[in-house]
């Protein structure tokens, strides 16, 4: 009988702490906060609907929603998932159907990775 095995998928994440403390810097404490918590709910938001207008089929409206979030996510820190964001739009582009459901899944992880470590990032400057 064949075993068969199921991959744990996970994506390393990259958080430019030195970016994150300029803006904290450069806005003060409370301001800069304020800044990265509505980037990361907005993120949050762009995450799940990416993943929904993929499922329906509204890849433009996909690909502009994408192009946003690796624009928010650069200003934050998150250049992994800035990264990631380029590489979907660059298969929409491409029109790669293989190559954008791939990669689309591999921006939910890494997304859902960048907000968990900004997250930790906050709780240890307070």
């Amino acid at each position: 009988m064949t075993e068969v095995r199921m991959l744990a998928m996970s994506e390393p994440v990259e958080l430019d702490a030195d970016k994150l403390e300029q803006l904290y810097e450069a806005l003060g404490d409370a301001a800069a906060e304020d800044v990265v918590c509505r980037a990361m709910e907005e993120l949050a938001v762009k995450l799940a609907q990416a993943d929904r207008l993929y499922r329906s089929g509204q890849i433009g409206e996909m690909r502009k929603g994408v192009r946003s979030m690796g624009a928010i996510a650069k200003q934050i820190g998150m250049m992994r998932l800035a990264a990631v964001a380029e590489d979907v739009v660059g298969c929409v582009e491409a029109q790669d159907s293989v190559a954008l459901a791939a990669v689309l899944q591999r921006l939910m992880r890494t997304g859902e990775g960048s907000l968990t470590q900004i997250w930790q990032f906050q709780d240890l400057s307070l």
